[in-house]
């Protein structure tokens, strides 16, 4: 949770300046974005868009061409937003652009100057390597929502939180291993695509516990029609374990997420719970409802049903005596009583024969309830 994380913000600077054309008129502007080239006279906002669209993706570094008619910033520049708009994965591996015109309100030469973090060769390699990936964890018959599942568990498993924030791209991350937050959601995004789960990356803020806000990024999921926030870089723990895999971010609603995260920038709406989602697909029935019911054991949806509430150290005993029984050296509950009063409940366990007991609490949603996670020896 202690993660830093860098900011993901495009900047911008720039100046007028003025020509002995007749008559002048050009713009040189730097900031964070892409362009294009070609021959032929471009005449609409959206042409230059377009030309620079395919000039981005093919990673020109030096993109002209000429436009015919009354050129501007504001026209340029929207033009550039387009191009980034167009691909979330191909924004994020933009580093710098620069962008100026010069000419006469009849007609100008426009160039655009492009830094990538990815080249088309690295971003090849990652494209490949998320094809195999998919075969090798995606099986025959799997719907969407295990296909989530599977791709936020690969991310989690295989990627460690870069220290050094040097780390931005998928391909790096492939690469070494790690990576900073951005890394985290663009591989996470290339998978779900890949296995035609529609998603988007959200870009925000997040507040550790205890911590300040600092730059996030994260992933947004649509499955049948609803939408989820996935963040894999805050479910893989750190330091990093060989099968730590945590689900406090897995498939969260706004409210959820709001908790320590937040976005400015407009963001389909995440309004119904994961839970709620498997609950109605298994009352609907049918063969998918033992899948259906796995998740629901994995990602301890059990704790929102309220006969498993414990609210008395006599249902904490007979709860730890139950997991005792099975061979199990820790629980999960979800307690209703304040963080003192669990503390005594907890020392009722020594009774139990258990040995070093320790324990870690979180608030369970917006319940006023608390998740309690306890291990013993």
């Amino acid at each position: 949770m202690g993660k830093k994380r860098l900011s993901l913000m495009k900047t911008m600077l720039g100046g007028m300046m003025l020509f002995a054309a007749l008559p002048p008129a050009a713009y040189y502007g730097w900031g964070q974005a892409y362009a294009a080239a070609a021959s032929s006279s471009l005449h609409s906002v959206s042409e230059m868009a377009q030309r620079l669209t395919g000039a981005m993706n093919n990673r020109r570094e030096n993109i002209t061409f000429t436009y015919e008619g009354n050129i501007s910033k504001p026209k340029v520049q929207s033009a550039i937003d387009q191009a980034m708009g167009s691909d979330p994965y191909l924004y994020y591996i933009i580093d710098s652009y620069a962008f100026s015109y010069r000419g006469s309100s009849r007609s100008a030469n426009v160039t655009v100057q492009v830094e990538y973090r990815e080249t088309l060769q690295q971003t090849a390699y990652v494209n490949k390597q998320v094809k195999a990936i998919l075969q090798k964890i995606i099986t025959p018959g799997m719907d969407n929502h295990q296909k989530v599942k599977v791709i936020h568990d690969w991310v989690v498993l295989n990627l460690k939180y870069d220290n050094t924030y040097s780390k931005y791209t998928a391909y790096e991350g492939l690469q070494s291993g790690s990576a900073v937050c951005q890394g985290y959601s663009l591989l996470t995004y290339k998978l779900l695509l890949g296995a035609g789960i529609p998603n988007k990356i959200v870009e925000g803020k997040a507040r550790p516990e205890g911590g300040v806000s600092q730059s996030h990024a994260w992933n947004l999921v649509q499955l049948d029609g609803r939408w989820y926030h996935l963040d894999t870089t805050w479910d893989d723990p750190t330091p990093s374990t060989e099968d730590g895999v945590s689900t406090v971010y897995y498939m969260r609603t706004d409210a959820q997420m709001r908790r320590d995260h937040s976005w400015v920038k407009s963001y389909p709406a995440a309004s119904v719970g994961y839970a709620q989602t498997l609950s109605e697909l298994v009352s609907r029935g049918g063969q998918n409802v033992s899948v259906y019911q796995k998740l629901q054991d994995q990602l301890d949806y059990r704790l929102y049903e309220e006969d498993q509430v414990v609210t008395s150290a006599a249902e904490l005993k007979e709860l730890a005596r139950a997991a005792v029984g099975s061979g199990k050296q820790s629980m999960l509950f979800r307690y209703r009583g304040s963080e003192q009063r669990l503390k005594n409940d907890l020392q009722e366990l020594y009774k139990l024969g258990l040995n070093q007991l320790s324990y870690s609490s979180s608030a369970f949603d917006n319940t006023g309830d608390l998740k309690v996670y306890v291990t013993w020896k």
